[in-house]
C-alpha cells in the first residue's frame, strides 16, 4: 500500500502552495529561484529535521510554477486558480 501524504496550504489569489513537510530537506533551491521573493524557511520541519519552506504572502504569488520545477523532492505542488 502506498504511503499518503499530506500537504500544508497555503490560499493565494493566482494559486494555491501546497507544501508536503515529510518530503522537504530543506536544500532552499526553491527560495533561491522564487522570482517574487515570497517563500521562506518555516517552523515546521522537514524529512531530515531541517526547516521546510512556506509563503510569506501568497497572494503575491505569480504562479509561476518554478518552485515546484526546482524541488528535487516534488515536495511543492502549485495548483494555479483557472482564469476568470
Amino acid at each position: 500500500m502506498a504511503k499518503e501524504y499530506k500537504s500544508r496550504v497555503q490560499d493565494g489569489a493566482k494559486a494555491n502552495f501546497h507544501m508536503f513537510s515529510e518530503l522537504c530537506k530543506g536544500c532552499g533551491l526553491c527560495i533561491e529561484k522564487c522570482p517574487v521573493k515570497i517563500i521562506t524557511w518555516s517552523k515546521e520541519l522537514g524529512v531530515y529535521g531541517t526547516p521546510a519552506v512556506e509563503t510569506t504572502d501568497q497572494d503575491k504569488c505569480i504562479a509561476c510554477g518554478i518552485c515546484q520545477s526546482v524541488c528535487p523532492d516534488c515536495a511543492i505542488f502549485i495548483e494555479k486558480h483557472p482564469k476568470k
